[in-house]
């Protein structure tokens, strides 16, 4: 029973959202008869909330170091007007239009980071100035209407798949080899480091609860490729998605930068006491999250096939939304990048589930702002739980310890 309760206490705050996004895809797929995880309809769930996990990766990076931004819709809509005029009425290469887009985003990041790590001003107060000046800016460059239609080249970063190399005929064949051999990947990565940490005497969870975790997750992604496999296939966007999600865990987890940002979210003072340059730091990130606004700027136009003025309304909430749903925490220090995928996939399965059982809008913001409030007040509630847990195993060690001193 202790052995139960301490591994509640270790997993609870780790895998609750993930438990929370099955059992609402599970609901929605009773309640939607099916339509849910239709192959077609996973797709769209993919291609819809593509540029919101996007802008998730980031913002959840900016929260952790203890500071939001607002203003990430508001330049992804001029991002995505700024590559309409390049590549529409300028006729410029859409690679070439996509870099200029992206190092502009990274300059518009750099502004916004220099006053909030240099001049420190709230990043609240700048980024709200930001959604302002770019929203406008936005309105300007369209003079109010909307530019159409971008290259085919250009559309295919939303729209496009990955062909069958496999031939598979109507079966995407490549789809399912590639989930088999994530799912392969996926058993040796858990093995190795369960095997790692046993060398070392961490505790490890227990070998039923390991095995159970393994072979959910290979199911998930199995079942996942079969979708896709029956369907299309890969869309393009998934594959960026991928590489971005890997790429950016890795670097928070492994790296002395992610450190870093943890750090200073964690505290300020004290950081910048051990050497950790914060305001460098802080200003690299809002950096980042200036180039991952450009790129869903760019993402959401190419699926629009449109650069429109009021593109890019309230992509800053569902991205802020989609941190905290995902186990960041308000106060900076805590969060991870697979965390906010999953409380974006949370809200775009949520969303996409009440379109199709025909719930008003109306109903739909009432109901997610209510998820948001009970995922932000369960991460606060496992983590005093955890707090409390570890302080009754240092008094518990104490007594003992008091118990043996006086045999």
């Amino acid at each position: 029973m202790k052995t139960l309760n301490r591994l509640i206490q270790t997993n609870l705050r780790q895998y609750g959202m993930i438990v929370a996004l099955l059992f609402i895809v599970i609901l929605f797929q009773i309640l939607t008869s099916g339509v849910l995880l239709n192959p077609l309809n996973v797709t769209n769930l993919i291609l819809q909330n593509s540029y919101i996990l996007v802008l998730a990766i980031g913002m959840v990076m900016v929260i952790i170091t203890g500071h939001i931004d607002l203003s990430v819709g508001s330049v992804a809509a001029f991002i995505g007007a700024m590559a309409a005029i390049l590549m529409v009425q300028f006729n410029l290469h859409p690679l070439l239009a996509g870099i200029l887009c992206l190092l502009l985003g990274a300059l518009i990041g750099a502004w916004q980071g220099f006053w909030v790590a240099y001049i420190r001003i709230p990043a609240f107060i700048v980024t709200l100035a930001g959604m302002l000046l770019f929203r406008g800016l936005t309105m300007i460059a369209l003079q109010g209407q909307s530019i159409a239609p971008f290259p085919d080249a250009f559309k295919q970063i939303s729209s496009g798949f990955i062909p069958d190399f496999a031939d598979g005929g109507n079966f995407h064949l490549l789809s399912l080899i590639t989930g088999l051999g994530l799912s392969l990947l996926f058993v040796y990565t858990e093995v190795k480091n369960r095997k790692k940490e046993q060398s070392y005497d961490f505790t490890v969870s227990p070998t039923p609860f390991f095995i159970t975790k393994v072979i959910g997750m290979v199911v998930i992604v199995t079942l996942f490729s079969y979708l896709l496999a029956t369907y299309k296939g890969i869309p393009n966007i998934l594959l960026l998605m991928f590489v971005l999600i890997v790429g950016y865990s890795f670097m928070m987890k492994k790296t002395v930068i992610g450190r870093h940002i943890y750090a200073v979210g964690g505290n300020e003072k004290a950081a910048e006491l051990s050497g950790i340059k914060t305001k460098r730091v802080t200003f690299w990130v809002f950096v980042n999250m200036g180039v991952l606004s450009a790129l869903s700027g760019l993402i959401f136009a190419a699926r629009l096939n449109a650069a429109t003025p009021k593109a890019g309304n309230l992509f800053e909430l569902d991205a802020i939304a989609a941190a905290f749903i995902g186990g960041a925490s308000a106060y900076g220090g805590i969060g991870t990048v697979v965390g906010a995928i999953i409380g974006g996939l949370v809200m775009g399965v949520m969303n996409n589930g009440m379109s199709i059982i025909g719930l008003g809008v109306d109903w739909q913001q009432a109901i997610k702002g209510l998820v948001l409030l009970c995922a932000v007040a369960f991460d606060i509630f496992t983590k005093n739980r955890s707090i409390s847990w570890i302080r009754f195993g240092k008094l518990r060690r104490k007594q003992q310890e008091g118990r043996s001193v006086q045999s």
